[in-house]
């Protein structure tokens, strides 16, 4: 009888339900009243099954845009939202029950995430602008807490680090469709790449970027052993569409990262040992400081500008002469650096750059692109913008939070014992490394399209190294 009774009142709140609905949309044309079913079911997840919630971000981060209207509110939608969501209520149960998996909390990777926010409010506090320190603080806050905290306890479970990669690559194939279609109808030529993958990245960089990291990935799920014919043929078919993207991106500082993401490969690969590559990088850093006047010289006779030509665009990196991308780059950082002077201990404020960037450019450095009113955007960097913004501490907290998540990575690459583990945990290590490569040259950490991606990647290497790689099997912690 109570089941009966309450499939009759489900039929109840149904009709009535399509009730006002139709009274609404026939008398003040409102069709809004017809989204509170999905905005129930949101919800409901909200509540009795938040990791849903994440997977569902997951897929919907590549999607989201910023809406005109909301331009000053810079909120990526449905995205950030739905991340903050999250924020509130993971922290709310938290709070609640008082628990959290403490090898989660205690693992060096989240030691060094602490000392970056406690670093940061202790920098708000000396903040030139405090309100849009906090904001910047708050902001970082819904993209780490979701996509590390959260997600380390979703990833726990091995389905739903296969979920959470390939939701984001389904949804980023859409968007290449998308720009690819768009593309041709300009010709395919250099000038439209920039921004045809708008409105859902906002430039070439971000896009190359996420291609750059979903490539290796891919690439990863590639070499996973036992995935049956048909998925690794689409597998395979996924590979090229991310190629073919990354190629028709001309984001130059992807490939650069790519190039990078190889040669770390390739040590693994031949067991290189690492004193061996500090004395490389050395040296190669001795030499460049020894003959900087001669390379620097060299670089400013290089004039090919970027263009359609793979080759050329290639050979355009290294042009510090007339390409205007490298040259607003360079002044960007020579800003910073003039930041720096002033303030080296405390910084600006965290996300205060753009704001203040505008008296320390200096007329000759300024490009075609340079604006007077220093309103173009951030440092181009993720070492060298916190240098202006939260001082030497601030480079030096994303330095070590950078080597500690890929000495984590490499570690637990070492010492797998299934293959699933092991090849997973290199194809994250080597994805994040590559951003990060990436992230000399540019920076996205404050946009949902990168930050999701790193931080949850972060959480895949340290639940690989606490959990799985110790592991006959991968498959679920009990």
């Amino acid at each position: 009888m109570n089941k009966k009774a309450n499939i009759g009142w489900l039929y109840v709140a149904s009709a009535l339900f399509v009730a006002i609905a139709m009274w609404l949309l026939i008398n003040f044309d409102n069709y809004l009243f017809f989204a509170v079913p999905a905005v129930l079911a949101v919800l409901l997840l909200y509540v009795f099954s938040l990791d849903k919630v994440m997977l569902f971000v997951s897929f919907a981060v590549p999607l989201s845009v910023v809406l005109d209207s909301l331009e000053e509110l810079a909120v990526s939608l449905p995205a950030e939202p739905m991340l903050a969501g999250v924020l509130v209520l993971f922290v709310a149960k938290l709070l609640y029950d008082g628990k959290y998996d403490m090898s989660i909390a205690r693992h060096p990777v989240a030691i060094s995430i602490y000392f970056m926010f406690a670093w940061m409010v202790v920098t708000t506090f000396t903040s030139s602008m405090p309100v849009v320190s906090i904001k910047f603080i708050v902001s970082r806050l819904w993209f780490v807490v979701p996509s590390f905290f959260f997600c380390a306890l979703m990833f726990k479970k091995p389905k739903n680090i296969d979920w959470f990669i390939w939701l984001y690559i389904a949804s980023l194939c859409i968007v290449v469709v998308y720009t690819t279609v768009t593309h041709a109808k300009y010709g395919f030529d250099n000038d439209s790449a920039h921004w045809v993958m708008s409105p859902f990245y906002n430039d070439h960089t971000a896009y190359g970027a996420a291609l750059a990291i979903y490539l290796i990935y891919a690439i990863t799920y590639a070499f996973i052993p036992d995935i049956k014919k048909t998925r690794k043929i689409l597998i395979l078919v996924v590979i090229a569409v991310l190629s073919i993207a990354m190629i028709l991106s001309s984001c130059r500082a992807a490939w650069l990262s790519l190039a990078a993401a190889l040669a770390v490969l390739l040590c693994v690969l031949f067991r290189i040992k690492f004193r061996w590559v500090f004395a490389t990088i050395v040296v190669l850093v001795g030499l460049f400081i020894t003959f900087q006047a001669q390379i620097i010289d060299s670089l400013e006779h290089n004039n090919q500008d970027a263009s359609g030509d793979l080759v050329e665009n290639i050979q355009s990196i290294t042009n510090i002469s007339t390409d205007a991308s490298n040259l607003e780059r360079i002044n960007r950082w020579q800003s910073a650096f003039r930041l720096f002077a002033d303030r080296p201990i405390f910084g600006w404020g965290p996300g205060t750059y753009q704001f203040v960037y505008a008296p320390y450019q200096r007329a000759k450095e300024k490009t075609i692109i340079s604006t007077n009113a220093g309103d173009g955007g951030n440092a181009h960097s993720e070492f060298i913008g916190p240098l202006a913004e939260q001082g030497f501490m601030g480079t030096i907290m994303m330095l070590a939070f950078v080597i500690t998540v890929v000495y984590t990575g490499l570690k637990a690459y070492g010492k797998a014992k299934n293959k699933k583990a092991k090849v997973l945990v290199l194809g994250a290590t080597l994805a994040f490394f590559s951003y990060f490569v990436h992230g000399f040259l540019n920076n996205f950490l404050d946009t949902d399209k990168l930050a999701v991606p790193i931080w949850s990647c972060a959480a895949l290497i340290v639940v690989i190294d606490l959990y799985y790689a110790n592991q006959e099997k991968f498959e679920e912690i009990n």
